[in-house]
């Protein structure tokens, strides 16, 4: 984030510098409405997943997959958006995102509690701590080297965060196993 500079995204975008100072007064204008974008494009990436999958707990589970799928074929940009150190006027527009992230978990995991797949728990309690777990084990300073182990690692922490909401093992695997890992290639991200 802290080396974007207007002349380049100006000349890619095929403008003048004064064309794209005209809509974003300030470099954080441009960087809080690309956060705003990614934000948008990743929960509505999350919901697809988990309204294609056949129940609760499926749809949290590919919530969870496509949330860490997305976040390892694209590390870089994910530890932009969410983790990398930024100005203070950029903390909002990240913060948002991981408001909107842990809400949309939130409601996933709030219908498999109540469809009686998860114990009862706060929700939204759950849901930030997913975020954390999941951030931490994928873009982290601790997260492993991703290259050529995308799908177990994608496999294992959706292992675990159902795990810690309270879905046992056998029946964890099942869940985890049966769900494709979300294939993106369309992606802009």
């Amino acid at each position: 984030m802290a080396a974007v500079q207007i002349a380049p995204v100006a000349a890619r975008a095929g403008v003048a510098a004064g064309t794209v100072y005209r809509y974003f007064p300030a470099k954080t204008d441009l960087v809080a409405a690309l956060l705003a974008e990614i934000a948008e494009d990743e929960i509505a990436a999350l919901r697809r997943a988990a309204d294609a999958a056949p129940g609760p707990l499926s749809a949290l589970s590919a919530a969870i997959m496509t949330f860490a799928a997305r976040a390892v074929r694209n590390r870089r940009l994910a530890f932009a958006a969410i983790a990398e150190p930024v100005d203070a006027e950029l903390d909002a527009a990240r913060r948002d995102f991981r408001q909107s992230l842990a809400a949309e978990f939130a409601a996933r995991i709030a219908a498999a509690a109540a469809g009686g797949h998860l114990p009862d728990q706060d929700a939204a309690l759950a849901a930030a701590a997913l975020v954390g777990l999941l951030v931490e084990g994928l873009i982290g300073p601790f997260a492993p080297e991703t290259s050529g182990r995308e799908r177990e690692i994608v496999q294992s922490l959706t292992l675990l965060a159902l795990r810690a909401l309270g879905v046992a093992d056998a029946r964890a695997r099942g869940v985890v196993v049966q769900t494709q890992m979300p294939a993106d290639p369309g992606a802009a991200h």
